[in-house]
């Protein structure tokens, strides 16, 4: 394989990573899965992850929860809803997958986030709520202690 070709085939594998990552964004609350996902595009369950992880950072399915806590956030910050007709309305079939999965992306469990983001989000529009509690990933959230000479 040429250089050229090895670059022309690197930007198509781009271009339905991209496919991929919108169709999760779009579809966060229907049941996907990676093989899905990668029959979707064409490409092994295999390849897929790899190479999803190698332009994003991150897994396709650790991408999906990401999606899945941000728009629950958003739910809860609302109030109307319980946190389990949350858990199934972003599409997680396990209260107890999603009560963890929110509990490491955010710090705290659904049920507490409700109740303070309840009296913290008054006054504030949406949008910008919205950017404030975005949910930082662990490896995202480590503090780099000032180094002492």
């Amino acid at each position: 394989m040429t250089s050229t070709s090895a670059q022309e085939q690197h930007l198509r594998d781009l271009a339905r990573l991209r496919r991929v990552r919108d169709r999760i964004d779009r579809e966060y609350a229907q049941p996907l899965d990676v093989e899905a996902l990668a029959r979707g595009v064409n490409m092994s369950a295999g390849h897929l992850s790899r190479e999803f992880r190698r332009a994003y950072g991150e897994s396709p399915y650790s991408y999906l929860m990401t999606r899945r806590i941000e728009r629950a956030m958003a739910l809860l910050r609302r109030g109307d809803l319980s946190v389990t007709d949350v858990c199934f309305a972003v599409g997680c079939q396990s209260l107890g997958t999603f009560s963890t999965r929110f509990t490491e992306l955010v710090g705290m469990p659904p049920s507490a986030y409700r109740r303070q983001a309840a009296s913290a989000a008054a006054g504030i529009p949406s949008c910008v709520a919205k950017q404030v509690t975005r949910p930082v990933r662990n490896r995202e959230a480590q503090v780099k202690q000032p180094r002492l000479a």
